[in-house]
C-alpha cells in the first residue's frame, strides 16, 4: 500500500518488504536453557546478524535494488508474495487500521 501510494503521489521513494530470516539473537539471554540450547542447535540452522541484516542492506544499497518497490525480498532475491500480500483491497484495509491505531 506504501509503495502504491508513493508511485500514485508521484514521490521518488521505494517502499518494499523483506524476511531476514531466522537469526541468532540474545533475546533468550534470561533464560539460560533454552538460550542455551538455541545458540548450540542455532549455529546449525540460524543465520548470525551480518547475514540476517543482508538483505535489508542489499535493498537499501545495490545497484541491482534501485528503482524497485512494492515488492517482497529474502536472502537478498525477489519472492513471489502470498496471495494475501498482493491482496490490493486488504492492503488498504491494513493502511486504515494501522491509521487508527495510531490515531488512538
Amino acid at each position: 500500500e506504501l509503495a502504491r501510494r508513493f508511485k500514485e503521489e508521484g514521490v521518488n521513494i521505494t517502499a518494499n518488504s523483506l524476511h531476514p530470516g531466522s537469526i541468532i539473537t540474545n533475546l533468550l539471554r534470561h533464560h539460560s536453557i533454552i538460550d542455551v540450547m538455541s545458540r548450540t542447535l542455532g549455529r546449525l540452522v540460524l543465520k548470525n546478524v551480518q547475514q540476517g541484516a543482508a538483505t535489508q542492506c542489499y535493498v537499501a544499497l545495490h545497484p541491482g535494488a534501485k528503482g524497485v518497490s512494492g515488492k517482497y525480498w529474502s536472502d537478498s532475491n525477489l519472492y513471489e508474495p502470498s496471495a494475501k500480500a498482493k491482496d490490493a483491497e486488504l492492503g488498504k484495509k491494513l493502511w486504515d487500521y494501522t491509521l487508527d491505531l495510531v490515531a488512538a
